[in-house]
């Protein structure tokens, strides 16, 4: 004696769907978690001026490109780059100022910042 189902087929369409809209905004979401964990050193290293605009001007975004995603994090402030770039000699007020210090904020953080990631993206 057998039963006859329908609609199995149309489950589980619906169930890959869901399970793929699931994992994707996880994704963006572990992409997001990464970037606010590096950059949470940046905001110690960053040399502060007069007006802070440096620090001020901080921004990160998840952007996708095909099937990749793409994290981006920096800043905005025109002289960002001469202040990040070590060949360029300076005296930081800041004792924490470092050169580099996006690059390096990042590097320290980059066990947290796979803990973070791989956390976010478990089910």
């Amino acid at each position: 004696m057998g039963v006859k189902v329908k609609g199995i087929a149309k489950a589980k369409a619906n169930m890959s769907r869901l399970i793929g809209d699931i994992q994707g905004k996880k994704a963006v979401r572990a992409v997001y978690s990464g970037l606010y964990v590096g950059m949470e050193l940046t905001a110690l290293y960053t040399p502060i001026g007069n007006t802070s605009n440096l620090i001020n001007s901080r921004y990160s975004f998840v952007d996708v490109k095909g099937t990749k995603l793409i994290g981006e994090a920096g800043y905005t402030a025109g002289y960002a780059q001469y202040v990040h770039d070590p060949n360029v000699k300076q005296n930081f007020r800041r004792s924490t100022a470092k050169k580099e210090f996006l690059k390096l904020s990042f590097e320290e953080s980059r066990s947290r910042i796979d803990a973070v990631m791989k956390k976010e993206m478990s089910l």
